[in-house]
């Protein structure tokens, strides 16, 4: 059966029959879980089940965005809380080997986490160089200040995730974090060279483009493409994106209803296809939305599918041995138990 290019989302806690029916009918790659789908364990496990069954695909991979801090779709009293990136790259400031280590705990923990409830993918790392005058979206989500404090904070994540059978997502590709403005409620324009561009904002990219997954900047660089955000433009993908990041992995959209992008949902979702996205993502289960981004996603084959493919495939059948519970404690000990549940 065709499999459409897309990640869509479900409006609640469990499966409506017309979900169900629609999702048998197109067949989207994957799924992806917000606030609105969680409630408890068992909850959340029957309604990933559920979403499998609905397409008739054991390995359709299910999405959330589990960075910690104010990104944090899991948490107590069910799941641990975690913290933002940026208290990572906090702690002990004079040892970066420490700072490595918890970073790489806490994506471990996550993992941990997210597995138990057959959720395999996580929207993580968060791999913006934030700009000190720049939009406080991402902000403390950002590991750090510098490309090389962002790049090794963010390697020991996405590694963490691995070793928990959980696949990253590097993100927001190129770059997100010179943008002036909140890409969920406006278009943010970046003016910088390409120069500057490659040299700060693209590096961590670059470190970690051997990663199987990246999701796109709904943002205009004026220095490559001066009409479209890097979701719709076929110049940021060519030229940054697959050029001088040199990422070869599936490349999904941010979600296409955040206001950055133009157009109605066909319009959109056929814009990031055309341009070089191999998977649409949206976010809100709406239905109606739905219906109008899939018209425009088309179906997952060639060098995309291939992508996908290999994404998958990156997952750790067998997760390496852990102990949770002498994690947490070990982890909340660097914390100081500031992010104990």
């Amino acid at each position: 059966m065709t499999v459409t290019a897309a990640i869509l989302g479900c409006s609640g806690p469990k499966l409506t029959a017309e979900e169900k029916i629609f999702f048998r009918r197109v067949n989207p790659w994957g799924f992806i879980l917000f606030g609105r789908n969680v409630q408890t364990p068992d909850q959340v496990r029957t309604l990933t089940n559920a979403l499998r069954e609905s397409v008739g695909r054991a390995d359709a991979p299910v999405l959330i965005d589990q960075e910690g801090g104010r990104v944090q779709r899991l948490g107590p009293p069910n799941w641990g809380r975690y913290p933002p990136g940026r208290a990572y790259g906090d702690l002990a400031g004079n040892d970066p080997l420490f700072r490595r280590e918890i970073t790489r705990l806490g994506a471990r923990l996550m993992a941990h986490d997210l597995t138990a409830l057959g959720i395999n993918v996580d929207c993580l790392p968060v791999l913006d160089v934030p700009d000190p005058t720049g939009h406080e979206i991402i902000g403390d989500r950002a590991y750090g200040g510098t490309p090389d404090e962002v790049a090794l904070m963010g390697r020991a994540a996405a590694e963490g995730l691995i070793a928990g059978g959980v696949l990253p997502v590097i993100k927001h590709i190129p770059g997100h974090g010179r943008a002036m403005a909140d890409s969920h409620l406006e278009l943010p324009v970046v003016d910088a060279s390409f120069a500057d561009l490659e040299a700060r904002d693209f590096a961590p990219f670059r470190v970690l483009s051997d990663m199987p997954m990246a999701m796109t900047a709904h943002v205009i660089y004026s220095a490559i493409d001066r009409k479209r955000p890097a979701t719709t433009s076929k110049k940021v993908m060519r030229k940054a994106v697959r050029g001088a990041i040199g990422f070869d992995g599936l490349v999904m959209s941010d979600d296409l209803s955040m206001k950055a992008l133009s157009g109605d949902f066909t319009e959109r979702a056929r814009a990031s296809r055309a341009a070089g996205c191999d998977m649409v993502l949206h976010c809100n289960g709406g239905l109606a939305e739905m219906k109008a981004v899939v018209a425009g996603a088309g179906s997952l084959k060639g060098r995309a599918a291939g992508r996908a493919r290999a994404a998958l495939a990156r997952i750790a059948r067998t997760p390496e041995p852990f102990d949770a519970a002498e994690a947490r404690a070990r982890f909340d000990a660097a914390f100081e138990g500031r992010f104990a549940a």
